[in-house]
């Protein structure tokens, strides 16, 4: 057992976050809904987690790296195809992906359907990202590559590129 863990205490009246069906930040992204469920602020930023909706055909990002956090995306509904490196894998509702710092990754919704996943980031470094673009659209700016690899790497994640 750490120092660290062996003089922790727990806190008498921890907060509690309870974020209903309606509740949450919205944020839109061309044929993507994201609704934050927690950004962070509740976890001291070890943990966000936010519920994504996929149009059917959306595009995702281009495939990238992220060098400081992990990125978990459990599947509620529909099928999204996941490219990790020369590799797809299509998850239907019930499979978790759980994915790395440094590991390329990509996602993307090629069906018919609508499709639902809920998102962790641990830790919270990324949801701004998703803020940063949407604050593209809301400038009437269009959300080029360029524009996605630039905010990408003001949260320390890379684009792929070597296999782009």
């Amino acid at each position: 057992m750490t120092e660290e863990a062996k003089t922790s205490e727990p806190q008498a009246d921890p907060a509690v976050s309870v974020i209903g069906p309606g509740d949450g930040e919205t944020i839109v992204l061309g044929t993507m809904r994201m609704r934050v469920l927690e950004d962070g602020s509740q976890t001291g930023h070890r943990l966000a987690i936010a519920e994504s909706v996929l149009a059917p055909h959306t595009q995702g990002p281009p495939q990238h790296r992220h060098a400081q956090h992990d990125e978990g995306f459990y599947i509620l509904s529909g099928t999204v195809r996941f490219t990790v490196g020369d590799e797809d894998h299509d998850a239907t509702a019930g499979t978790l992906v759980v994915v790395p710092p440094g590991t390329p990754h990509a996602f993307a919704n090629p069906s018919d359907q609508p499709a639902v996943m809920l998102s962790t980031f641990t830790p919270d470094l990324y949801v701004q990202y998703f803020r940063d673009l949407q604050e593209v659209f809301a400038d009437g700016r269009p959300l080029t590559r360029q524009a996605t690899i630039d905010a990408m790497r003001r949260y320390a994640t890379e684009p792929a590129t070597d296999l782009a």
